[in-house]
């Protein structure tokens, strides 16, 4: 599978999903970190993908939808941002909204 179709698949098939360096549990950046931690502060599920596990992606997913930092975050299939953006929601009360209407998407089974 070429990369920018893998990335695809893992934005469309995930709710939410985290393109961090590191794991939730073991960030390797604070910005990663940071940005985990308000997902995770949602208590909503979310998927996270190592990107210094996967050297393609790292390369390739700052051209996937333009954005040139990690983390990057998808909520239903969308980029929201990375490290910044993703605290102001958190802090705002928006991303548990964002990450609770695309979970809801997500179990709603297709027509």
């Amino acid at each position: 599978m070429e990369v920018l179709e893998l990335i695809k698949e893992q934005v469309e098939s995930n709710p939410v999903v985290i393109y961090m360096k590191g794991t939730p549990e073991m960030p390797r950046c604070g910005f990663s970190q940071r940005a985990a931690q308000a997902l995770a502060a949602t208590g909503l599920p979310f998927a996270y993908v190592n990107v210094l596990e996967d050297e393609e992606i790292f390369d390739n997913l700052p051209r996937y939808a333009d954005w040139p930092t990690f983390p990057q975050i998808y909520v239903g299939g969308e980029l929201i941002g990375g490290c910044d953006i993703t605290l102001e929601l958190y802090q705002s009360g928006e991303l548990r909204k964002l990450m609770e209407a695309a979970v809801a998407k997500s179990d709603t089974p297709s027509a």
